[in-house]
């Protein structure tokens, strides 16, 4: 697609998207999109997609692969400064010290081995992003994430042991299940434990995740379309 199609393209599922985030945001009774950051999944999708997003206005975006994120968002820094970048896949302990460099905020932190490898980084470089922890609500042993009773005592640990600055928490329900339940248990174990930051619904379900309390929502192919090599 050439780049002006695409740059029109991209800005108008900005605005439709941000429509829906406004709508869903008064429904619940929330302060439209203001209480909303719409966090733009670019993953597997080119460095030219991302720069029509930004070009229309958006500024936070979400990666799932440090690699690939190093080969886009480097060169967009430089053009856009004010850019905000989130890690919203796992993240293995090899890669923490480019995490660390290149990205914003990290909602992946799910395991001790990796907040310990978080904290030495982050006291080397003396930067700190803010993290999010990730619990998979669905305990499905395939997908990365604390178990839901293991939740508490984790993020304890990694404020007290590790000195990490945990933001919020993040979970990805499990597919072909109702969503609102996975919502609701994230949200009761943010409030338990005093966390304000709630990443949580995708493009199917973020009208629902809303609903639920989500701060953020991580939207892919209803900004992007599908990404290349899938329908």
């Amino acid at each position: 697609m050439e780049e002006a199609a695409l740059s029109e393209l991209i800005g108008a599922n900005l605005a439709a998207v941000r429509e829906r985030i406004a709508k869903a945001a008064r429904a619940a009774g929330r302060a439209e999109e203001a209480e909303v950051t719409l966090v733009a999944v670019s993953k597997f999708h080119p460095i030219e997609a991302a720069r029509a997003a930004l070009t229309a206005g958006q500024r936070v975006f979400g990666e799932n692969r440090v690699q690939e994120a190093l080969t886009k968002f480097p060169v967009l820094r430089r053009e856009f400064p004010d850019l905000e970048l989130h890690l919203i896949g796992p993240l293995q302990t090899n890669k923490v010290k480019d995490a660390i460099t290149h990205f914003d905020v990290i909602e992946t932190v799910d395991r001790p081995h990796l907040a310990e490898a978080l904290a030495r980084e982050m006291a080397r470089s003396g930067r700190q992003p803010p993290c999010y922890i990730e619990v998979n609500t669905g305990e499905e042993p395939q997908k990365a994430g604390v178990a839901p009773s293991e939740a508490d005592a984790f993020i304890d640990a990694c404020r007290r042991a590790h000195g990490l600055a945990i933001e919020g928490l993040m979970c990805i329900p499990p597919a072909g299940e109702p969503c609102g339940p996975h919502f609701a248990l994230l949200a009761m174990i943010a409030r338990r434990n005093g966390l304000a930051g709630l990443s949580m619904g995708m493009s199917a379900d973020f009208e629902t995740a809303i609903a639920f309390g989500a701060t953020s929502v991580r939207i892919g192919s209803a900004l992007f379309g599908a990404r290349p090599g899938h329908v």
